[in-house]
């Protein structure tokens, strides 16, 4: 009998300890007289498990969840030496772990998780390059592009523009010239891991996506763009790219074809504002990123001045399923306007996080507590952060909204590359507004005053509100300055800065009141807001005064301490030491 043995080994994994995790499963085989394999795979999605064992008899299949050294070794003896399968972290079978994948319709993340993304051969075994065949042997490039275009396909990296009309202007603004494609995968915003996951578990679809792109607009080169911090993606794009250029799917004369590609890698240098096509292109020439303005768009003139399609790893990686099902296929999936699956990273506090892939439409509501599994508190749900730093908070009378452009975007969130971020009422929405403004206003390039000026006024705005120092005139302010950043600022990043603060006020402006009018913070997280108090609970024991680390804390033994509030630093050990709920955050 014949095991396979599948270890998943993506930066999620490997960071829960997936790699001694192989090497035991290795060295199992070696030292018993079993027949079978040991195989890497990539993440399947379901981060919340990892280090995630799959083991495969035939065409049964069963997955361990949370397995490390011990678990494995047991669970490797009871089936290969008892013949009993063990049930010590035994998860449902693929189709049907919970409901985390039973309600996703997976599409991009077909391969992930499942194939060794540095074998090409597995890749070509579930259809890979089989697209690209089907273009070059019966597709002209407008029949390509009619297809994208019938897909209903929309960029996937946060804009929506239609893909196939992208491709049909690249192609005929300036016809006759050199053209460039450009994967996006400079992945910046916070809790977001869509393009770096699918760039390890399958980078030949990207690959193929971009090559199919090349014939479409007549292209013969191109550039993935993706930020250094991606080691692991990096290193599977580099292999596939060199097994493609050994099977002849890049190079010159593709599959006997008188078409040719070549495909290069730039690495940035982690620039949020790279992230931006026109920054992104002025990095590639080895430029300062900063965005320049439009028009022209790239697709009239972009790398060195010659038309450039820009899209992101999602975006590719939709193409050849495309070409292979069919457009109608694909536009079984989703809204009117907004065709086809989303791919989301769920991160925060929600009980299963990970990377997800549903049906355009599916309501937030559904997303959040049929697939994520709910709040991992017990604290109910507060908001979810969609889109990143350039996003919004939605919050709980918003969570039956469908995942759509135009539903999302009416919002004042936007649907970003995918990132969600979701929040308990531990959030404090003053303080999640403080961070994404803090985050755009180090990242941002300086190019705009609005942008450059006006996001340090809004931090410093936020910053006084958390503090306790605010006023309430600061609201009409902050509305103000969010304006004329968006109005004035050159690209879109700069544009959407203020939507963190512009959707918190609408939706938690009680919130802010609060801070100013009664200096609180509700959910207890702005420090200069917090007092600890000790009531008459107190036993004088002195573990507090002994856990203080600036010794603010007086009182007798056996009588109630007190807080000297001048020296208190808010940092809450005297409330986690003390063991008769003497001290309270108020």
């Amino acid at each position: 009998m014949k095991y396979e043995v599948k270890v998943g080994l993506g930066s999620c994994g490997i960071a829960a300890g997936a790699e001694e995790v192989f090497q035991t499963a290795e060295d199992f085989f070696k030292s018993h007289a079993v027949s079978g394999k040991v195989v890497k795979t990539s993440c399947v999605g379901l981060c919340f498990a990892e280090p995630i064992v799959e083991i495969i008899n035939g065409n049964e299949s069963v997955f361990y969840g949370n397995v490390n050294k011990e678990k494995l070794k047991n669970i490797l003896t009871a089936y290969f030496n008892e013949d009993n399968p063990s049930q010590d972290g035994k998860m449902e079978s693929r189709e049907l772990i919970g409901e985390t994948l039973e309600r996703q319709k997976r599409i991009v993340l077909k391969n992930c998780g499942i194939i060794n993304p540095e074998s090409i051969e597995e890749y070509i075994e579930r259809d890979g390059y089989k697209a690209l065949a089907k273009c070059i042997q019966e597709k002209s490039s407008q029949e390509i592009i009619d297809m994208i275009t019938q897909s209903g396909l929309r960029g996937r990296g946060g804009a929506g523009f239609p893909t196939g009309l992208k491709w049909k202007l690249t192609r005929d603004l300036r016809p006759n010239e050199k053209k460039y494609i450009i994967c996006n995968a400079d992945e910046g915003d916070p809790g977001a891991f869509m393009d770096r996951s699918i760039l390890e578990g399958d980078p030949h679809a990207v690959i193929e996506g971009m090559i199919i792109a090349a014939i479409a607009i007549g292209a013969n080169e191109g550039y993935v763009y993706i930020r250094a911090e991606y080691p692991l993606a990096i290193k599977h794009l580099k292999i596939a790219i060199e097994k493609a250029y050994e099977k002849n799917y890049l190079g010159n004369n593709i599959l006997g074809s008188n078409l040719s590609f070549e495909l290069h890698i730039k690495e940035g240098a982690g620039a949020f504002v790279c992230g931006e096509e026109t920054a992104l292109i002025a990095s590639i020439e080895g430029k300062r990123g900063m965005p320049n303005v439009k028009p022209p768009f790239p697709a009239e003139s972009g790398l060195w001045g010659q038309p450039t399609n820009i899209n992101n790893v999602e975006t590719f990686a939709n193409i050849a399923p495309i070409i292979l099902a069919g457009a109608d296929e694909f536009t079984k999936f989703g809204t009117e306007k907004s065709k086809g699956t989303k791919v989301f990273a769920l991160a925060g506090k929600i009980k299963k996080p990970g990377l997800i892939e549903v049906p355009m439409g599916m309501s937030i509501r559904d997303i959040i507590f049929k697939i994520g599994g709910g709040m991992k508190t017990e604290k109910p749900f507060k908001a979810v952060q969609l889109g990143g730093p350039s996003g919004g908070c939605i919050p709980e009378s918003l969570l039956d909204t469908p995942v759509d452009f135009e539903s999302i975007n009416a919002t004042g969130a936007i649907m970003g590359s995918g990132g969600m971020v979701v929040m308990d009422a531990n959030s404090c929405m003053v303080d999640v507004a403080k961070y994404f403004l803090s985050f755009t206003q180090k990242e941002s390039c300086g190019k705009c005053t609005f942008c450059r000026i006006g996001t340090r006024r809004i931090l410093e705005i936020l910053t006084r509100i958390t503090e306790g120092k605010g006023a309430i005139g600061d609201l009409d302010l902050l509305e103000e300055l969010a304006s004329n950043i968006n109005k004035s600022s050159l690209c879109g990043l700069g544009q959407t800065a203020p939507n963190p603060v512009l959707t918190t006020l609408k939706y938690f402006r009680t919130e802010y009141e609060t801070h100013i009018l009664n200096k609180k913070c509700p959910a207890g997280v702005c420090k200069e807001l917090i007092v600890y108090e000790i009531n008459d609970k107190c036993v004088g024991c002195g573990v507090c005064v002994k856990a203080c680390p600036v010794k603010c804390i007086n009182g007798k033994i056996k009588e109630v301490h007190a807080i000297n509030q001048k020296r208190c630093v808010k940092c809450g050990m005297c409330a986690e030491k003390c063991r008769f709920g003497a001290i309270v955050k108020g």
